[in-house]
Protein backbone atom coordinates (compact mmCIF):
# COMPACT_ATOMS: atom_id res chain seq x y z
CA UNK A 1 0.00 0.00 0.00
CA UNK A 2 1.01 3.63 -1.06
CA UNK A 3 1.55 5.73 2.37
CA UNK A 4 1.96 9.67 3.30
CA UNK A 5 2.62 11.38 6.97
CA UNK A 6 0.72 14.14 7.58
CA UNK A 7 1.23 16.57 10.84
CA UNK A 8 -1.77 15.79 13.14
CA UNK A 9 -4.20 18.42 13.85
CA UNK A 10 -5.74 19.62 16.86
CA UNK A 11 -9.25 18.10 14.98
CA UNK A 12 -8.28 15.45 13.12
CA UNK A 13 -9.75 12.71 15.07
CA UNK A 14 -12.60 14.89 15.47
CA UNK A 15 -13.27 15.28 12.00
CA UNK A 16 -12.07 11.31 10.90
CA UNK A 17 -14.80 10.38 13.52
CA UNK A 18 -17.46 12.36 11.77
CA UNK A 19 -15.94 11.20 8.31
CA UNK A 20 -15.81 7.57 8.88
CA UNK A 21 -19.83 7.94 8.83
CA UNK A 22 -20.03 7.58 5.35
CA UNK A 23 -18.56 4.00 5.20
CA UNK A 24 -20.51 0.81 5.53
CA UNK A 25 -17.79 -0.99 6.66
CA UNK A 26 -15.50 0.62 9.29
CA UNK A 27 -13.06 -0.86 12.23
CA UNK A 28 -12.11 1.90 14.38
CA UNK A 29 -9.17 0.74 16.95
CA UNK A 30 -8.22 2.90 19.59
CA UNK A 31 -6.27 2.57 22.89
CA UNK A 32 -7.23 5.67 24.29
CA UNK A 33 -3.73 6.94 25.09
CA UNK A 34 -5.12 10.50 25.70
CA UNK A 35 -6.87 9.34 28.43
CA UNK A 36 -4.08 8.10 30.55
CA UNK A 37 -4.62 4.56 29.39
CA UNK A 38 -1.59 2.16 29.17
CA UNK A 39 -0.50 -1.27 29.45
CA UNK A 40 3.09 0.15 30.12
CA UNK A 41 4.96 -2.20 27.45
CA UNK A 42 2.41 -3.97 26.02
CA UNK A 43 0.65 -0.83 24.38
CA UNK A 44 -1.44 -0.80 21.14
CA UNK A 45 -1.33 1.55 18.19
CA UNK A 46 -2.67 4.67 19.66
CA UNK A 47 -5.96 4.88 16.56
CA UNK A 48 -5.56 2.32 13.94
CA UNK A 49 -8.36 3.13 11.27
CA UNK A 50 -9.73 0.96 8.66
CA UNK A 51 -12.37 2.38 5.85
CA UNK A 52 -14.14 0.63 3.49
CA UNK A 53 -14.11 -2.76 2.17
CA UNK A 54 -11.94 -3.78 -0.81
CA UNK A 55 -12.86 -7.13 -0.27
CA UNK A 56 -15.01 -8.83 2.09
CA UNK A 57 -14.69 -12.23 3.96
CA UNK A 58 -18.55 -12.99 6.14
CA UNK A 59 -19.24 -16.64 7.47
CA UNK A 60 -22.47 -17.51 9.53
CA UNK A 61 -21.03 -21.05 9.73
CA UNK A 62 -18.66 -23.55 8.58
CA UNK A 63 -14.68 -23.88 7.77
CA UNK A 64 -14.21 -20.23 9.69
CA UNK A 65 -10.40 -20.34 10.30
CA UNK A 66 -10.19 -22.32 6.94
CA UNK A 67 -11.30 -19.58 5.14
CA UNK A 68 -9.88 -17.09 6.84
CA UNK A 69 -6.72 -18.94 6.36
CA UNK A 70 -7.09 -18.45 2.71
CA UNK A 71 -8.45 -15.00 2.73
CA UNK A 72 -5.31 -13.93 4.53
CA UNK A 73 -3.06 -15.70 1.85
CA UNK A 74 -2.52 -12.63 -0.51
CA UNK A 75 -0.84 -11.01 3.02
CA UNK A 76 -3.38 -8.28 3.08
CA UNK A 77 -4.26 -5.71 6.10
CA UNK A 78 -7.63 -7.98 7.54
CA UNK A 79 -10.05 -5.92 10.41
CA UNK A 80 -12.91 -7.58 11.77
CA UNK A 81 -14.22 -10.04 14.56
CA UNK A 82 -14.47 -13.46 15.78
CA UNK A 83 -17.59 -14.52 17.03
CA UNK A 84 -17.53 -16.57 20.52
CA UNK A 85 -19.56 -19.19 18.57
CA UNK A 86 -16.51 -20.46 16.27
CA UNK A 87 -15.89 -22.47 19.48
CA UNK A 88 -18.20 -25.28 17.98
CA UNK A 89 -15.82 -25.00 15.03
CA UNK A 90 -12.88 -26.23 17.00
CA UNK A 91 -14.57 -28.37 19.35
CA UNK A 92 -17.30 -30.41 17.34
CA UNK A 93 -19.70 -31.76 19.69
CA UNK A 94 -20.87 -28.44 21.26
CA UNK A 95 -23.09 -25.95 19.91
CA UNK A 96 -25.00 -22.77 19.96
CA UNK A 97 -29.12 -23.13 20.57
CA UNK A 98 -29.84 -20.27 22.97
CA UNK A 99 -32.04 -17.52 22.11
CA UNK A 100 -30.34 -15.04 19.48
CA UNK A 101 -31.65 -11.63 18.41
CA UNK A 102 -28.67 -9.73 16.27
CA UNK A 103 -27.84 -12.12 13.92
CA UNK A 104 -24.28 -11.02 13.40
CA UNK A 105 -21.88 -13.81 11.41
CA UNK A 106 -19.76 -16.00 12.85
CA UNK A 107 -16.79 -14.49 11.29
CA UNK A 108 -16.39 -11.04 9.22
CA UNK A 109 -12.99 -9.25 7.71
CA UNK A 110 -12.91 -7.03 5.56
CA UNK A 111 -9.37 -5.89 3.76
CA UNK A 112 -9.71 -1.85 3.71
CA UNK A 113 -9.64 1.03 1.19
CA UNK A 114 -8.25 3.26 3.08
CA UNK A 115 -6.21 2.69 6.57
CA UNK A 116 -5.54 5.59 8.89
CA UNK A 117 -2.57 5.92 11.65
CA UNK A 118 -3.08 8.24 13.98
CA UNK A 119 0.22 8.54 16.50
CA UNK A 120 0.98 11.23 19.23
CA UNK A 121 2.00 14.43 16.81
CA UNK A 122 1.31 12.58 13.21
CA UNK A 123 -0.92 10.86 10.60
CA UNK A 124 -0.11 8.12 8.46
CA UNK A 125 -2.83 7.25 5.46
CA UNK A 126 -2.33 3.78 3.79
CA UNK A 127 -4.57 3.19 0.53
CA UNK A 128 -3.71 0.75 -2.73
CA UNK A 129 -3.35 3.71 -5.49
CA UNK A 130 -2.36 7.39 -5.66
CA UNK A 131 -5.41 8.66 -6.87
CA UNK A 132 -7.44 6.88 -3.62
CA UNK A 133 -4.32 8.50 -1.61
CA UNK A 134 -5.10 12.47 -2.72
CA UNK A 135 -8.56 11.82 -2.41
CA UNK A 136 -8.47 10.80 1.15
CA UNK A 137 -5.59 12.72 2.19
CA UNK A 138 -7.96 15.89 1.13
CA UNK A 139 -11.29 14.89 2.61
CA UNK A 140 -9.34 14.20 6.01
CA UNK A 141 -6.65 16.97 6.50
CA UNK A 142 -8.84 19.90 5.28
CA UNK A 143 -12.03 19.74 7.86
CA UNK A 144 -15.54 18.87 6.74
CA UNK A 145 -16.06 18.64 3.32
CA UNK A 146 -17.81 15.26 2.57
CA UNK A 147 -18.77 14.73 5.76
CA UNK A 148 -22.17 13.70 6.56
CA UNK A 149 -24.62 15.07 9.11
CA UNK A 150 -25.14 13.15 12.02
CA UNK A 151 -27.67 13.63 14.91
CA UNK A 152 -26.98 15.31 18.09
CA UNK A 153 -29.29 13.04 19.96
CA UNK A 154 -28.22 9.84 20.87
CA UNK A 155 -31.05 7.75 22.34
CA UNK A 156 -34.43 8.10 21.52
CA UNK A 157 -36.60 6.46 24.54
CA UNK A 158 -36.47 3.06 25.32
CA UNK A 159 -36.86 0.06 27.86
CA UNK A 160 -32.80 -1.75 28.48
CA UNK A 161 -34.82 -5.03 30.01
CA UNK A 162 -32.71 -8.04 31.39
CA UNK A 163 -32.72 -11.21 30.07
CA UNK A 164 -32.56 -12.89 33.51
CA UNK A 165 -34.36 -11.73 36.95
CA UNK A 166 -31.84 -11.12 40.22
CA UNK A 167 -33.72 -14.34 41.26
CA UNK A 168 -33.15 -16.36 38.57
CA UNK A 169 -29.57 -14.83 37.98
CA UNK A 170 -28.69 -15.99 41.78
CA UNK A 171 -29.91 -19.09 41.04
CA UNK A 172 -28.17 -20.40 38.16
CA UNK A 173 -25.02 -19.14 39.98
CA UNK A 174 -26.11 -21.82 42.76
CA UNK A 175 -26.20 -24.59 40.27
CA UNK A 176 -23.07 -23.83 38.66
CA UNK A 177 -21.59 -24.00 42.53
CA UNK A 178 -22.73 -27.37 42.72
CA UNK A 179 -21.03 -28.58 39.55
CA UNK A 180 -18.46 -26.71 41.03
CA UNK A 181 -18.33 -28.76 44.03
CA UNK A 182 -19.02 -32.08 42.19
CA UNK A 183 -15.39 -31.22 40.45
CA UNK A 184 -17.02 -30.81 36.45
CA UNK A 185 -15.25 -27.39 36.42
CA UNK A 186 -13.12 -25.32 38.41
CA UNK A 187 -14.18 -21.87 37.48
CA UNK A 188 -16.85 -20.60 35.45
CA UNK A 189 -17.52 -17.48 33.38
CA UNK A 190 -21.34 -16.68 33.38
CA UNK A 191 -23.14 -14.22 31.49
CA UNK A 192 -26.65 -12.72 31.25
CA UNK A 193 -27.93 -10.15 28.53
CA UNK A 194 -29.26 -6.83 28.86
CA UNK A 195 -31.54 -6.37 25.67
CA UNK A 196 -33.57 -3.06 24.52
CA UNK A 197 -35.76 -3.68 21.50
CA UNK A 198 -36.80 -0.57 19.04
CA UNK A 199 -34.42 1.14 20.18
CA UNK A 200 -33.43 4.24 17.74
CA UNK A 201 -29.37 4.99 18.22
CA UNK A 202 -26.75 7.13 16.10
CA UNK A 203 -24.12 4.27 16.91
CA UNK A 204 -21.23 6.78 16.52
CA UNK A 205 -22.35 8.92 18.81
CA UNK A 206 -23.24 6.36 21.19
CA UNK A 207 -19.85 4.85 20.80
CA UNK A 208 -18.30 8.51 21.68
CA UNK A 209 -19.98 8.59 24.94
CA UNK A 210 -19.47 4.89 25.98
CA UNK A 211 -15.51 5.19 25.31
CA UNK A 212 -15.86 9.03 27.06
CA UNK A 213 -17.24 7.56 29.90
CA UNK A 214 -15.18 4.39 30.27
CA UNK A 215 -11.64 5.27 28.69
CA UNK A 216 -10.15 1.51 28.28
CA UNK A 217 -7.11 0.46 26.20
CA UNK A 218 -8.69 -1.74 23.51
CA UNK A 219 -11.85 0.11 22.83
CA UNK A 220 -13.15 -0.46 18.97
CA UNK A 221 -15.72 0.06 16.72
CA UNK A 222 -17.15 -1.53 14.46
CA UNK A 223 -19.61 -1.66 11.01
CA UNK A 224 -20.48 -4.49 8.90
CA UNK A 225 -23.07 -2.83 7.05
CA UNK A 226 -26.13 -3.12 9.29
CA UNK A 227 -24.28 -4.44 12.40
CA UNK A 228 -22.67 -2.76 14.60
CA UNK A 229 -20.02 -3.20 17.44
CA UNK A 230 -19.49 -0.48 20.32
CA UNK A 231 -16.60 -1.73 22.22
CA UNK A 232 -14.78 -0.44 25.52
CA UNK A 233 -12.51 -3.38 26.29
CA UNK A 234 -10.00 -3.31 29.06
CA UNK A 235 -8.95 -6.88 28.08
CA UNK A 236 -6.21 -7.99 25.15
CA UNK A 237 -7.36 -11.57 24.18
CA UNK A 238 -4.26 -12.07 22.05
CA UNK A 239 -1.28 -10.22 20.54
CA UNK A 240 1.79 -11.44 17.78
CA UNK A 241 5.00 -9.42 16.92
CA UNK A 242 7.26 -11.26 14.83
CA UNK A 243 7.74 -14.95 16.76
CA UNK A 244 6.77 -12.85 19.99
CA UNK A 245 2.77 -13.83 21.40
CA UNK A 246 1.31 -12.81 24.39
CA UNK A 247 -2.17 -12.82 26.03
CA UNK A 248 -3.55 -10.38 29.15
CA UNK A 249 -6.71 -11.98 30.47
CA UNK A 250 -8.63 -10.08 33.40
CA UNK A 251 -9.94 -11.92 36.05
CA UNK A 252 -11.17 -9.75 39.38
CA UNK A 253 -12.79 -6.56 39.68
CA UNK A 254 -13.70 -3.86 42.06
CA UNK A 255 -16.00 -0.65 41.97
CA UNK A 256 -13.70 3.08 42.17
CA UNK A 257 -14.11 4.26 45.28
CA UNK A 258 -16.25 8.00 46.39
CA UNK A 259 -12.72 9.84 48.02
CA UNK A 260 -9.06 8.72 47.49
CA UNK A 261 -9.17 7.14 50.55
CA UNK A 262 -11.98 4.66 49.79
CA UNK A 263 -10.47 3.73 46.56
CA UNK A 264 -7.25 3.03 47.99
CA UNK A 265 -9.16 0.68 50.18
CA UNK A 266 -11.00 -0.82 47.06
CA UNK A 267 -7.86 -1.35 45.34
CA UNK A 268 -6.09 -3.23 48.50
CA UNK A 269 -8.67 -5.47 49.00
CA UNK A 270 -8.74 -6.53 45.67
CA UNK A 271 -5.33 -6.84 44.91
CA UNK A 272 -5.43 -8.73 47.84
CA UNK A 273 -8.49 -11.11 47.89
CA UNK A 274 -7.60 -14.58 48.39
CA UNK A 275 -10.49 -15.43 46.01
CA UNK A 276 -9.86 -13.02 43.23
CA UNK A 277 -6.28 -14.39 42.96
CA UNK A 278 -7.29 -17.85 43.31
CA UNK A 279 -9.46 -16.84 39.91
CA UNK A 280 -6.32 -15.54 38.26
CA UNK A 281 -4.06 -17.81 38.93
CA UNK A 282 -6.29 -20.84 37.30
CA UNK A 283 -6.90 -18.65 34.07
CA UNK A 284 -3.68 -17.70 33.96
CA UNK A 285 -2.69 -21.29 33.57
CA UNK A 286 -5.40 -22.47 31.52
CA UNK A 287 -3.49 -19.71 28.99
CA UNK A 288 -0.25 -21.00 30.00
CA UNK A 289 -2.21 -24.56 28.26
CA UNK A 290 -3.74 -23.04 25.21
CA UNK A 291 -0.11 -21.19 24.59
CA UNK A 292 1.83 -24.62 25.34
CA UNK A 293 -0.09 -25.74 22.24
CA UNK A 294 1.46 -23.62 20.02
CA UNK A 295 5.06 -22.30 21.84
CA UNK A 296 8.69 -23.32 21.62
CA UNK A 297 9.42 -25.57 24.66
CA UNK A 298 10.37 -23.73 27.64
CA UNK A 299 9.15 -20.33 26.11
CA UNK A 300 6.08 -19.46 27.94
CA UNK A 301 6.47 -17.51 30.96
CA UNK A 302 4.40 -15.49 33.23
CA UNK A 303 5.65 -11.69 32.73
CA UNK A 304 3.02 -10.43 35.11
CA UNK A 305 0.41 -12.08 37.78
CA UNK A 306 -2.14 -9.85 39.17
CA UNK A 307 -1.19 -6.60 37.83
CA UNK A 308 -3.44 -4.20 39.85
CA UNK A 309 -4.48 -1.53 36.70
CA UNK A 310 -6.91 1.39 37.17
CA UNK A 311 -10.10 2.32 34.82
CA UNK A 312 -12.48 5.18 35.04
CA UNK A 313 -15.11 2.35 36.70
CA UNK A 314 -13.39 -0.23 37.68
CA UNK A 315 -9.89 -1.23 39.31
CA UNK A 316 -9.28 -4.66 37.49
CA UNK A 317 -6.25 -7.42 38.27
CA UNK A 318 -4.69 -8.14 34.83
CA UNK A 319 -1.88 -10.99 33.89
CA UNK A 320 0.99 -10.88 31.41
CA UNK A 321 1.58 -14.69 29.55
CA UNK A 322 3.55 -14.85 26.66
CA UNK A 323 5.99 -17.16 24.65
CA UNK A 324 7.95 -17.68 21.69
CA UNK A 325 6.45 -19.31 18.52
CA UNK A 326 7.19 -22.79 16.91
CA UNK A 327 7.81 -22.08 13.13
CA UNK A 328 5.56 -23.28 10.46
CA UNK A 329 2.35 -22.17 12.31
CA UNK A 330 0.30 -19.60 10.83
CA UNK A 331 -1.94 -16.31 12.57
CA UNK A 332 -4.88 -18.57 11.95
CA UNK A 333 -3.42 -21.30 13.90
CA UNK A 334 -2.19 -19.62 16.84
CA UNK A 335 -5.67 -17.57 17.53
CA UNK A 336 -7.76 -20.87 16.46
CA UNK A 337 -5.26 -22.87 19.21
CA UNK A 338 -6.45 -20.48 21.98
CA UNK A 339 -9.76 -19.44 20.98
CA UNK A 340 -11.56 -18.18 22.93
CA UNK A 341 -9.91 -16.36 25.51
CA UNK A 342 -10.24 -18.62 28.88
CA UNK A 343 -10.94 -15.31 30.93
CA UNK A 344 -14.46 -15.58 29.47
CA UNK A 345 -14.78 -19.64 29.39
CA UNK A 346 -13.54 -21.49 32.60
CA UNK A 347 -11.38 -24.38 33.29
CA UNK A 348 -11.39 -26.85 32.32
CA UNK A 349 -12.33 -24.84 29.14
CA UNK A 350 -14.31 -27.65 27.02
CA UNK A 351 -16.77 -28.48 30.23
CA UNK A 352 -16.84 -24.90 30.80
CA UNK A 353 -18.08 -24.11 27.67
CA UNK A 354 -20.80 -27.07 28.04
CA UNK A 355 -22.45 -25.54 30.89
CA UNK A 356 -22.43 -21.79 29.58
CA UNK A 357 -24.37 -23.31 26.76
CA UNK A 358 -26.53 -24.88 29.51
CA UNK A 359 -27.30 -22.34 31.95
CA UNK A 360 -27.03 -19.04 30.01
CA UNK A 361 -29.98 -18.15 28.26
CA UNK A 362 -28.65 -16.03 25.29
CA UNK A 363 -26.25 -17.16 22.30
CA UNK A 364 -23.18 -15.07 22.75
CA UNK A 365 -22.31 -14.24 19.45
CA UNK A 366 -20.12 -11.74 19.45
CA UNK A 367 -19.83 -10.74 22.99
CA UNK A 368 -16.97 -12.52 24.65
CA UNK A 369 -15.55 -13.20 20.71
CA UNK A 370 -13.03 -10.71 19.51
CA UNK A 371 -12.13 -7.37 17.30
CA UNK A 372 -8.88 -7.07 15.74
CA UNK A 373 -6.89 -6.46 12.66
CA UNK A 374 -4.13 -8.82 10.87
CA UNK A 375 -1.43 -6.91 9.20
CA UNK A 376 0.87 -7.68 6.53
CA UNK A 377 3.32 -10.24 7.58
CA UNK A 378 1.39 -11.92 9.71
CA UNK A 379 1.34 -9.39 12.83
CA UNK A 380 -1.76 -9.16 14.77
CA UNK A 381 -3.86 -7.88 17.80
CA UNK A 382 -7.01 -8.72 18.77
CA UNK A 383 -9.15 -7.78 22.06
CA UNK A 384 -11.87 -9.75 24.01
CA UNK A 385 -15.15 -8.26 23.51
CA UNK A 386 -16.76 -7.37 26.95
CA UNK A 387 -18.01 -4.01 28.08
CA UNK A 388 -19.42 -3.82 24.58
CA UNK A 389 -23.06 -2.59 22.94
CA UNK A 390 -23.96 -4.68 19.99
CA UNK A 391 -26.63 -3.36 17.75
CA UNK A 392 -28.19 -4.45 14.33
CA UNK A 393 -30.00 -1.39 12.89
CA UNK A 394 -32.32 -3.15 10.69
CA UNK A 395 -34.47 -4.85 13.36
CA UNK A 396 -33.30 -1.71 16.28
CA UNK A 397 -31.99 -4.56 18.13
CA UNK A 398 -29.40 -3.32 20.87
CA UNK A 399 -27.82 -5.78 23.41
CA UNK A 400 -25.13 -5.92 25.91
CA UNK A 401 -24.09 -8.47 28.23
CA UNK A 402 -21.94 -8.53 31.40
CA UNK A 403 -21.08 -11.81 33.38
CA UNK A 404 -18.04 -12.50 36.12
CA UNK A 405 -16.09 -15.76 37.22
CA UNK A 406 -17.88 -18.66 39.63
CA UNK A 407 -15.97 -20.57 41.83
CA UNK A 408 -16.48 -22.49 45.00
CA UNK A 409 -16.26 -19.03 46.70
CA UNK A 410 -18.60 -17.62 44.81
CA UNK A 411 -21.16 -15.47 46.82
CA UNK A 412 -24.68 -15.52 44.59
CA UNK A 413 -25.49 -12.11 45.27
CA UNK A 414 -22.09 -10.51 45.12
CA UNK A 415 -21.40 -11.80 41.78
CA UNK A 416 -24.82 -9.51 41.18
CA UNK A 417 -23.58 -6.59 42.21
CA UNK A 418 -20.64 -7.18 40.41
CA UNK A 419 -22.75 -7.45 36.90
CA UNK A 420 -24.44 -4.42 37.79
CA UNK A 421 -21.30 -2.82 38.24
CA UNK A 422 -19.81 -3.76 34.93
CA UNK A 423 -22.90 -2.75 33.14
CA UNK A 424 -22.94 0.84 34.37
CA UNK A 425 -20.92 2.34 31.22
CA UNK A 426 -23.02 0.99 29.30
CA UNK A 427 -26.37 1.78 31.22
CA UNK A 428 -24.83 5.51 31.52
CA UNK A 429 -23.61 6.18 27.61
CA UNK A 430 -27.40 4.95 26.83
CA UNK A 431 -28.94 7.23 29.37
CA UNK A 432 -30.61 4.58 31.59
CA UNK A 433 -29.71 6.30 35.11
CA UNK A 434 -30.37 3.46 37.01
CA UNK A 435 -31.41 0.04 37.00
CA UNK A 436 -35.05 -1.32 37.42
CA UNK A 437 -35.09 -4.91 37.84
CA UNK A 438 -37.37 -5.55 34.99
CA UNK A 439 -39.76 -9.07 34.52
CA UNK A 440 -37.90 -11.51 32.69
CA UNK A 441 -39.69 -12.50 29.48
CA UNK A 442 -41.45 -15.69 29.30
Amino acid sequence: MLSKIIPRSLTYKENLYKYAQNFKHVAWLDSQNEAGVSLGNHSTEEVLVALGAKSLLKISEGNSFGLLKEYLEDNKWAFGFLSYDLKNEIEPHLSSHNREELHFPDLCFFEPEVIIRIKKDQVEVLCHSQESLDKHLDEQAWGEEGHTNHQKQVCGEFKVNSRLSKQEYISKVTSIKDHINRGDVYEMNFCHEFFAEHAQINPYELHHDLVSYSPTPFSSFVRIDHHYILCASPERFIKRQGNYVVSQPIKGTARRGHTEVEDLQLKSSLYNSSKERSETIMIVDLVRNDLSQIAKDGSVHVEELCGLYTFSQVHQLISTVSCQVREKLTSVDLIKKCFPMGSMTGAPKVKAMELIEEKEASKRGVYSGSVGYFAPGGDFDFNVVIRSILYHAATQYLSFSVGGAITSHSDPQKEYEETLLKAKGMMRALGQKKYVEPVTET
